[in-house]
């Protein structure tokens, strides 16, 4: 009896010892106003997000150039543009100019024929 006593206490020990290194392994992160934010932003380029799968979400900083239809825009950064569908909410009451600084959160959107974002909300930098 006192062999099954010792095995439960020390499996007792070894899942909570588990616990204990898997709790020190999570990374802390800060909760910021209107949802999750990560320490740490990946910006992509307009050359990486044509080479992304579908619905991959990304980060790009440029210029929204021109406007080329309802709710479409030509955005340029220094290795390419594309274009971005942004709708009325995700500007945020902002008005950009072409000569504005754009960091644009969204989701690529692949096609069969082109690729575009899909922008979540606008930031003037």
């Amino acid at each position: 009896m006192k062999k099954v006593s010792y095995a439960i206490l020390l499996s007792f020990f070894l899942i909570g010892h588990a616990k204990a290194e898997f709790v020190e392994e999570v990374t802390i992160v800060q909760m910021g106003p209107g949802g999750f934010v990560a320490d740490q932003e990946t910006i992509s380029t307009v050359k990486q997000v044509n080479e992304m799968r579908n619905d991959v979400p990304v980060i790009v900083v440029g210029n929204l150039v021109q406007r080329m239809g309802d709710e479409k825009y030509l955005f340029e950064d220094s290795t390419g543009s594309m274009t971005v569908e942004i709708d009325d909410d995700a500007w945020r009451g902002q008005t950009v100019t072409p000569s504005d600084i754009v960091k644009l959160y969204g989701e690529v959107d692949r096609g069969i024929f082109k690729t575009e974002i899909d922008v979540d909300y606008v930031k003037k930098m």
